[in-house]
């Protein structure tokens, strides 16, 4: 089969390294079309998926943007809508991973005539898009011969925005277990790095996302002043997509709460896996709901526990008391809590995370999940040729 993946981002998140993960067993006859240089295309070329950068410039349209934003990047839209469409032609399918690319692949679509799949990455909910972006969204996804959500809580909340139920198929995000099951000796080379007096005391606690406000760095931070002076915080992730000024508001609410010595910024990192298992719980602490949670997932194989605001696809990973905790979204005195329960409940602790590792193995295995994203495209390919006969 012959796929024409399509994202939006030069950079690389979970919507991206998932699409890698989904783009791997056809490399040898798709293409993933990107529409910016930067870190994704640059690993798809270091794992020898074929790429290719179809646009100079990105599209400046938000989830926030209303019309005028898109109106005014027509010029750009319309030349990368052809270029897709002819490129297209040379493919079974057209597989949108993103937003704008669910854009230029619709429109593309319907030009060269090939079946369109959407993967839907997000929760398309006033939290997270402008009613217009709703509305391009659904509008188009109704288009699309197959529309994979990674959670219920994503299918539940396109359908409520207007999307069609029948065209919805939740597959969960899938994961490589051997690249998390060689990072249990990673503690005691990563750790005396990350702390500056590293002590048997100390419990480290990991943030890994990008820092924005939705994801909730600032809940950690405030969650620290009620915890003991030995648990120390490490945000893993960087700014992104222009959020700079959130950036300088944690470092202000650091100084303000004299937290200096107990938070630690280390940026973009390529060894999650071994910084996960260096930690002795990760936090999700996103504040709107989460369409996944890829990081929760990433912790429960890595053996370590975790902790999650309860909202959105979250509250479909963790079984609270059982395999992690779940905590209310925005609450920082409740993650606290959380926290200290944790640092002083240690066979407790013990006993979730084997249990949350096997489940994880079980749930989130990339072989299943590919399987069954690769059984739902043969049936787009299959009907579609019929269609031509």
């Amino acid at each position: 089969m012959k796929i024409l993946f399509l994202d939006q981002s030069g950079k690389l998140g979970g919507a991206e390294l998932c699409l890698a993960d989904i783009a791997q067993p056809f490399q040898s006859t798709s293409l993933v079309g990107v529409f910016t240089e930067g870190t994704f295309p640059e690993y798809l070329r270091q794992v020898d998926i074929p790429v290719k950068v179809l646009a100079d410039q990105p599209l400046q349209v938000q989830k926030d943007s209303g019309l005028l934003a898109g109106l005014n990047n027509l010029n750009r839209l319309i030349p990368l809508v052809t270029q897709v469409a002819k490129l297209s032609r040379h493919y079974d399918l057209i597989y949108a991973n993103t937003q704008k690319a669910l854009v230029v692949g619709a429109l593309a679509s319907i030009l060269s005539r090939r079946p369109l799949v959407y993967h839907l990455h997000d929760i398309v909910s006033p939290d997270h898009f402008s009613p217009l972006n709703r509305r391009i969204i659904t509008t188009l996804a109704n288009r699309a011969a197959l529309v994979i959500a990674n959670s219920q809580a994503s299918r539940d909340a396109f359908i409520q925005a207007g999307g069609q139920a029948e065209r919805v198929h939740v597959v969960y995000n899938g994961f490589s277990l051997k690249t998390y099951s060689n990072c249990a000796d990673a503690r005691e080379q990563l750790r005396p790095g990350l702390l500056a007096e590293p002590t048997s005391s100390t419990f480290l606690v990991g943030q890994f996302s990008r820092l924005s406000p939705w994801k909730g760095q600032h809940v950690l931070i405030e969650a620290l002043q009620y915890c003991p002076e030995n648990v120390i915080a490490v945000l893993v992730g960087d700014a992104l997509f222009g959020e700079q000024d959130y950036v300088q508001q944690l470092h202000q609410q650091i100084q303000t709460l004299n937290l200096e010595h107990r938070v630690k910024f280390l940026g973009f990192r390529s060894d999650i896996p071994q910084l996960m298992a260096t930690c002795d719980l990760v936090a999700h602490t996103s504040i709107a709901p989460e369409p996944f949670g890829r990081v929760i997932v990433e912790a429960m194989l890595c053996g370590t526990p975790v902790v999650a605001a309860a909202a959105g696809g979250a509250m479909e990973l963790i079984d609270h008391g059982q395999t992690g905790w779940l905590t209310p979204p925005g609450d920082a005195k409740k993650l606290a809590e959380i926290i200290k329960t944790c640092q002083g409940e240690a066979s407790q602790s013990q006993r979730m995370v084997q249990k949350a590792q096997t489940l994880a193995q079980e749930r989130f295995n990339l072989d299943a999940t590919n399987l069954k994203i690769a059984q739902l495209l043969q049936g787009i390919a299959n009907r579609s040729v019929t269609a031509k006969i």
